[in-house]
């Protein structure tokens, strides 16, 4: 929409003011008239006009006078005036633009050059107050963003940065120079390369904005997170002339943790940073590490939802914070502590200046007293506890890495060492296992891209007969450079990292193939069956059932001559998915065997669901078989509990024949163990069967042994 202009006249010859004013109203702008000087001053004071045709020879006040007098309250930007002359001679036109007439037009008026002029001084003067105007909103939003400004000329290599740019870094106006260098010389130095890369990179491209998040040096001597933005200003060959952009600072987004409000990871490890460039000073300061986990924490956050484990969270926090006081320091004046969450489940706290480790331990003992109380969360009340990792800076660190490499492996210790122990202090042995652990973890996994394993194999024996009833198949690593590795070096690793299933499919295929192979070669002599131990994460798979029957196909054998051993932690988990799993294998015609029974208190109460076809007695309770402590009496109790289940059962760590004996006379069907063999190559299975070497005679011995 145009705007319409709003004019006074001013004439004491109400002919000339009457014409002039209707062919202006013709034009579209708004008029009002004045008579004489004093009426002009009246109207001027009192409404706001666009501009003013002043007559100059008037009666009383003269248009020189009123002229003289608006001038001392207007600028002529802010109100153009005109002055109206019947003479000529230079000197009324001198007069008027001393006392600060915008222009003059002479009597009789040509109108339409009278026009031109008026639309060029209203044009002038809206152009300077929309000018205004935008220079106003533009103040009023950096202020409200509290953003500090720069321009950069490139061609002077001048930077104009604004007071509030300066502030931000803590200096005054006048104590910043126009140098670039005033930026590039602040940049905290592992960021600086980064910068510069992204800031030539915008230089070179003539689309885009410039954008980085750098830290910035403050006079106070730490750093701020900042975000810089700015556009490139090209000439008219499109190369970069100016450089102009924004500072906001980002720290206490940059730094926090969005979730609980405390330090995160990033502020976190520029403080242990700092610890240790004053522990480097003062040889005698101290400063301890903790790393709290909590325990069971997925387990709340699956049951409950994530947004009830988050709301745990902030309370968690909220209480740790409570429970860390100025007294678990020991150093008035210096000490002090920060809290901090780092990761998922995972808190820190930085104690400074204590005396010893066991302050440290203290700190760390009531941080768990105080999580173990319980907390009530949108209605439901919610135990967690925590564990805790703590590392001594007396270890000597150089790297805030170092220190938090180190408390985590204390912690991951004490998670391992279940319940019996919650804290650990770190020491270098344990950075040592974890190194021996990673490289095992290495190994293991160009192990099974090499498939670099294989299968020994222990007969079950049938202690009634001594015919080799079955082979358990035992997995062993051939490793490059230590040979064949125990399975004890490597099982814990493949299960926390998965790899198990890949070994585990492995081993099926390959027991499988072997068993189709013994079969084609002794006929009715070969074992009966071939068992397979089940990991619990093959177990937990939902498509097990279909992966060993497509096994069965692809090696050809019979579903009834494989029998799969499982422990009673592969299934506590869910029972009735474990039950479903049991059930399909067993309709097509494989055999279940549940391993270590009498170990696990969960045992009695699931026996009867899963249905198993045999229980294997955990070779703990055969060894104590004679002491007379009542291990007689543990098997005879699991033997009778087995086949009133119509179970039957395999004695494991057999290493007499009195033990074998007294399994026999206790109704035990099976035994395995070193008294029969110890777990053997195929090439030597091969051998055993053909031998049958406990077929003839075992019964004669054993049939001696005492019940």
């Amino acid at each position: 929409m145009s705007r319409v202009g709003s004019l006074l006249v001013v004439d004491d010859n109400r002919a000339n003011r009457d014409l002039l004013s209707r062919r202006l109203a013709l034009q579209g702008y708004r008029v009002t008239v004045a008579e004489n000087g004093h009426e002009a001053v009246a109207h001027a004071e009192r409404d706001a006009f666009d501009l003013i045709l002043l007559d100059v020879e008037m009666p009383g006040v003269s248009g020189f006078a009123v002229l003289e007098r608006l001038r001392q309250t207007r600028s002529q930007t802010q109100l153009p005036i005109i002055m109206v002359t019947g003479r000529t001679d230079d000197g009324d036109i001198i007069e008027a633009f001393r006392l600060g007439a915008n222009d003059y037009v002479t009597k009789p008026i040509d109108f339409p050059v009278a026009l031109a002029r008026i639309a060029t001084h209203l044009s002038h003067k809206w152009t300077v107050e929309d000018l205004r105007d935008s220079e106003e909103r533009y103040a009023l939003a950096v202020r409200g963003a509290n953003d500090g400004l720069w321009d950069w000329n490139l061609i002077t290599q001048d930077v104009h940065w604004s007071p509030r740019w300066k502030a931000m870094l803590g200096y005054e106006d006048s104590e910043v120079s126009t140098s670039p260098d005033e930026w590039f010389k602040r940049v905290h130095h592992e960021d600086l390369a980064r910068v510069q890369d992204t800031l030539q990179a915008h230089l070179g491209d003539p689309n885009g904005h410039f954008e980085s998040e750098h830290r910035l040096l403050h006079r106070n001597g730490t750093f701020r997170w900042m975000l810089c933005r700015g556009a490139a200003i090209r000439n008219a060959a499109g190369v970069a002339t100016r450089l102009a952009g924004s500072l906001t600072d980002i720290t206490d987004a940059k730094v926090s943790d969005a979730l609980t409000g405390l330090p995160n990871r990033l502020m976190f490890v520029d403080l242990l940073e700092r610890a240790i460039k004053r522990r480097q000073r003062r040889p005698d300061f101290v400063f301890a590490l903790l790393v709290l986990g909590l325990d069971r924490f997925s387990v709340i956050s699956n049951s409950l939802g994530p947004l009830i484990a988050d709301r745990l969270l902030v309370a968690v926090a909220r209480r740790l914070q409570a429970s860390l006081r100025a007294t678990d320091i020991l150093t008035p004046g210096e000490s002090g502590f920060t809290l901090a969450r780092i990761a998922g489940d995972e808190f820190t706290v930085l104690l400074d200046d204590i005396a010893d480790a066991s302050d440290a331990v203290r700190v760390a003992d009531r941080l768990r007293a105080a999580l173990e109380q319980p907390f009530h969360v949108d209605g439901h009340q919610v135990f967690t506890s925590a564990t805790v990792g703590i590392a001594v800076s007396t270890s000597g660190y150089n790297r805030p890495e170092d220190i938090l490499r180190d408390a985590a492996t204390a912690l991951h210790r004490a998670k391992a060492s279940g319940d019996t122990t919650k804290c650990e202090l770190f020491d270098p042995a344990m950075r040592d296992r974890a190194v021996s652990r990673l490289q095992v973890e290495t190994d293991l996994r160009n192990a099974v891209q090499d498939g670099a394993f294989v299968l020994d194999y222990q007969p079950i024996i049938a202690l009634d007969d001594g015919h080799i009833a079955a082979f358990e198949a035992l997995v062993r690593w051939r490793h490059p450079t230590r040979g064949m590795v125990n399975p004890a070096e490597f099982i814990q690793v493949a299960e926390d990292t998965g790899m198990i299933v890949p070994i585990g499919r492995l081993t099926l295929v390959e027991s499988c193939r072997q068993m189709v192979e013994w079969q084609r070669r002794f006929g009715a002599a070969a074992p009966g069956a071939i068992c397979v131990n089940l990991s619990s994460r093959q177990f937990a798979a939902p498509n097990l059932a279909q992966e060993i029957e497509a096994i069965l196909r692809q090696t050809g054998l019979s579903a009834a001559s494989l029998k799969l051993e499982i422990t009673e932690t592969a299934f506590i988990g869910d029972v009735q998915a474990a039950q479903i799993t049991v059930n399909r294998l067993r309709d097509i015609g494989v055999e279940w065997s549940l391993d270590d029974f009498g170990t696990g208190y969960s045992s009695l109460s699931h026996l009867h669901q899963l249905r198993v076809n045999t229980l294997k007695i955990e070779r703990s309770f055969v060894n104590r078989i004679g002491d007379g402590d009542g291990g007689a009496e543990m098997v005879r109790a699991i033997v009778t509990l087995a086949h009133n289940l119509a179970m039957d059962v395999v004695a494991e760590g057999v290493e007499t024949a009195e033990q074998a004996g007294r399994l026999r006379a206790l109704g035990c069907e099976y035994a395995q163990g070193f008294f029969f063999a110890k777990p053997m190559n195929a090439a030597d299975v091969d051998r055993l069967i053909a031998a049958q070497p406990w077929s003839t005679h075992v019964t004669n011995d054993l049939n001696a042994a005492p019940a």
